[in-house]
């Protein structure tokens, strides 16, 4: 069979998947645009009746750029032992985040860096901060760890013309959010309503947008937009109502399971479970070894089923509780259970029993009896202040200090209950604060103690009896990571690393302005002189290289804002440079389809010859990048990593729009016509 006649019989199924493939990154290209310039977008639309708004999402700015304080701190570790000083450090750094966290920053960024000379430093970087002398004072406090009794005095009441203040503030605040829920429903654009009204500093100078939230970040917005999605569906504003701290409007931008850091979906599981332990187990007095436990268990595997699991448990499980309980555990999601029990919790099918399962407390066989997946949602709010009497009376807890802090305490631990091996955090204080705690105590048998931590109270427990010899335990219904968060709160306040602020540099909003400025005109001239070289070199080829770089720089920044990748100017200048590896792809390409054209092959052999050619020198180009672009994000700070990732991104990118884009651009040229017109190729018409 003929060489024409194979052309004719296969090149048409050939073309017609270059032309999908052609509509595919079209489409690539008209999404990234939208993500990219959405609120360019949204004011078109805005004018007509038939175009739909978008999301507008915007870029994450970080402190070179959004004007902001970068600190640093000598973290004094010479009084801990070295075992305990990263941890230490570690829990000075909560502290600290704790704090910034209240400041209204945007993307406050806190980490501990380690120095060579076996010194912690710790860096704060606040993008946004308005106040930074008061940002300094209050992270140079030390954390403050305090146990309240209830106070006897009667609180103060508000005065008449007090409350009315109050009151006719919340009147207004009022009549506002209904102004505002108006004026959405008449379609009015939520983030600019968000820019002039909230009074959310974090958040409304972002168009109102929160983030993601779930059940763990934000119970109480989960709660409202959980019932804001089951009844108006995602993309509505409305007025959810008021709280004690103030007026939520709300708006659900977007829904999907919940992820937790390794990429899993998060989900919550109901089971039951049997457990025997064996001796020198947590919390068991049985005698028996630990190979007649598995023994045993082995047995009541082979004899459990659905219907006689619940008395099999009561029969014959050493868990405290089992014969009433029945090892009913109830619904429980990560971080609830040790590792190896929830491990096998999570992967086993419903309706089975999973096991033996070998945990710290012994051999368990679990039977799982449902699961189901947690969502979260995407939200932007407009937030509207409210008084209440605590702005007037200050707070009035009903709580009254006592003299025991936590310079009195030893150590705080995570412990389990040997009752039913629930978690709880044991506090072991010195010698003066055993008898303080021994004191307070006595005199509130019967009644709570408080313990606040940076004046929020963490745990509020009874007290069953008088409690001597400078020990004590927290109970509340803790989950093992709960506990281990709780005990290490406490021994940040309790053993409070002192720091000293050896470092500040400021940065003004509108120098970071004039950065982005600068930095955007750089980067526009930049492809300008590109596109201008390569269209006068590659005439043609390089128009095409043009247009695929225009899909790259649309997709590159996309997934900036989607990530969302935190932008600097060394990241910019990351995201730069990967430009200029992209078109060093291109010429490698384009000379090496030269060179075969030259040599007699036709432009479909010489697009496959010169990308099969290219390749070898182009992985091993943008690999070796690559891999230093690793090395950085996992072993530099803030400012070299925000290059590294930039350009790792773009590299990743910039393979994807070489090989795939610009090869299918090139093949939809039409081949006859072109080799009679090579010069558009850069060649003379005779080359052949």
């Amino acid at each position: 069979m003929s060489d024409n006649l194979l052309k004719r019989i296969f090149q048409p199924k050939a073309r017609g998947k270059l032309w999908w493939l052609f509509t595919f990154i079209v489409v690539i290209a008209v999404v990234a645009f939208l993500i990219d310039f959405g609120n360019y977008y949204n004011k078109v639309a805005n004018k007509t009746t038939w175009l739909p708004n978008t999301k507008e999402i915007p870029f994450r700015l970080g402190l070179d750029l959004l004007g902001g304080t970068q600190l640093i701190y000598q973290a004094d570790v010479s009084g801990f032992p070295a075992n305990d000083r990263a941890a230490a450090v570690e829990g000075a750094r909560d502290v600290i985040e704790q704090r910034v966290n209240v400041f209204g920053v945007s993307e406050p960024l806190v980490q501990v860096n380690p120095a060579s000379d076996g010194q912690y430093r710790i860096l704060v970087e606040l993008a946004g901060i308005k106040d930074v002398n008061e940002a300094i004072k209050q992270i140079g406090e030390t954390p403050l760890l305090e146990f309240k009794e209830q106070s006897n005095e009667a609180p103060r009441s508000l005065t008449a013309e007090e409350q009315k203040s109050i009151d006719d503030f919340n009147a207004t605040a009022q009549a506002k959010a209904k102004d505002l829920e108006t004026q959405l429903t008449a379609g009015a654009d939520f983030g600019q309503l968000a820019k002039a009204n909230s009074d959310d500093t974090a958040t409304k100078d972002n168009n109102g947008y929160v983030g993601w939230i779930n059940e763990q970040t934000n119970a109480n917005l989960f709660f409202l937009t959980n019932q804001l999605v089951t009844t108006d569906g995602l993309n509505k504003a409305k007025l959810m109502g008021q709280s004690k701290e103030g007026i939520e409007i709300i708006k659900a931008l977007n829904v999907r399971a919940a992820q937790d850091a390794n990429g899993q979906l998060q989900k919550t599981v109901t089971a039951s479970h049997l457990l025997i332990c064996y001796a020198g187990t947590t919390g068991c007095d049985s005698p028996i070894t630990k190979e007649e436990a598995l023994k045993k268990i082995t047995d009541l595997k082979a004899q459990a089923t659905k219907d006689n699991f619940t008395s099999l448990v009561k029969a014959n499980s050493t868990e405290p509780g089992a014969a009433t309980k029945g090892g009913d555990l109830g619904e429980f999601g990560a971080g609830d259970m040790v590792a190896a029990f929830q491990e096998a919790a999570f992967n086993g099918q419903v309706g089975t029993i999973i096991g033996p399962v070998e945990t710290e407390f012994g051999y368990h066989l679990i039977y799982k009896t449902g699961e189901k997946s947690i969502n979260e949602y995407e939200v932007a709010h407009i937030f509207v202040d409210i008084k209440t009497a605590e702005d007037i009376l200050g707070p009035q807890d009903g709580w009254k200090n006592t003299q025991l802090t936590g310079k009195y305490l030893d150590r705080a631990s995570v412990s389990f209950n040997p009752n039913d091996n629930t978690p709880e955090v044991t506090l072991e204080f010195d010698a003066d604060g055993a008898k303080l705690f021994e004191e307070i105590t006595t005199r509130n048998i019967g009644k709570p103690v408080a313990i606040f931590l940076d004046g929020n109270p963490i745990s509020v427990p009874n007290v069953n009896e008088k409690i001597s010899g400078g020990r004590a335990v927290i109970t509340g219904g803790f989950s093992v990571t709960e506990a281990k968060t709780l005990a290490k709160r406490l021994n940040a306040g309790a053993l409070p690393v002192p720091i000293e602020l050896i470092n500040q540099q400021t940065i003004g909003a509108s120098l970071g302005q004039s950065a982005v400025q600068s930095s955007l005109l750089a980067g526009i001239i930049g492809l300008l002189l590109v596109a201008l070289f390569m269209t006068l070199v590659y005439r043609l080829l390089g128009l095409l290289s043009v247009a695929s770089l225009l899909v790259y720089g649309l997709i590159v920044l996309s997934i900036f804002k989607l990530w969302p990748v935190t932008m600097t100017l060394a990241g910019m200048a990351g995201f730069i440079m990967s430009i200029g590896i992209a078109v060093d792809a291109n010429v490698l390409i384009f000379e090496r389809m030269k060179e075969e054209m030259k040599a007699g092959r036709t432009l479909s052999r010489a697009i496959d010859e010169g990308f099969s050619r290219a390749w070898t020198s182009i992985r091993d180009g943008n690999f070796t990048t690559l891999i230093t672009t690793i090395i950085l994000m996992m072993f530099s700070t803030s400012i070299i990593k925000g290059f590294a990732v930039t350009l790792f991104l773009g590299i990743l990118v910039s393979l994807f729009t070489a090989i795939v884009v610009t090869k299918n651009f090139l093949k939809l040229l039409n081949e006859n016509w072109l080799e009679k017109h090579q010069w558009l190729l850069g060649l003379k018409n005779n080359s052949k």
